[in-house]
């Protein structure tokens, strides 16, 4: 997986609800566990802020979100969850998923990319909304 330039931004209490998923192995599927040693190298280089200091334009749980994959144009838009809360059905993915891991912590206007099953994708985060 690889990331802006710019650092990952991160909630304290984020972090610990991301940290307890990673120590309980709390993970949908075998895909979800390959991106959790990748995601939890980004927690150790994350810098925390506290709720009230927390930019409004960056992911977090339960951001909604949409993004354009910018080879295809195409746009998706979802909420970021925890994975006992994804539901694709509902738009809700998984923070320990392809998509979830590489989005959270970043900003409106970036571009991520990450590997998904079908090979590696560039997408640019269009709009974040944290209610």
């Amino acid at each position: 997986m690889q990331k802006t330039k710019n650092g990952l931004v991160l909630r304290k209490d984020d972090y610990e609800i991301l940290q307890g998923c990673l120590r309980n192995g709390i993970y949908r599927n075998t895909f979800d566990r390959s991106n959790a040693e990748e995601l939890q190298a980004e927690l150790k280089r994350a810098t925390l802020v506290s709720k009230e200091d927390f930019p409004e334009d960056v992911v977090r749980l339960n951001s909604k979100v949409r993004v354009k994959e910018e080879k295809r144009n195409n746009v998706m838009e979802l909420v970021l969850v925890t994975p006992d809360k994804a539901d694709i059905r509902q738009r809700k993915i998984s923070v320990m998923a392809p998509v979830g891991a590489a989005l959270i912590g970043f900003r409106q206007g970036q571009k991520v990319v990450w590997q998904v099953p079908s090979g590696k994708k560039t997408f640019v985060i269009m709009e974040v909304i944290n209610e």
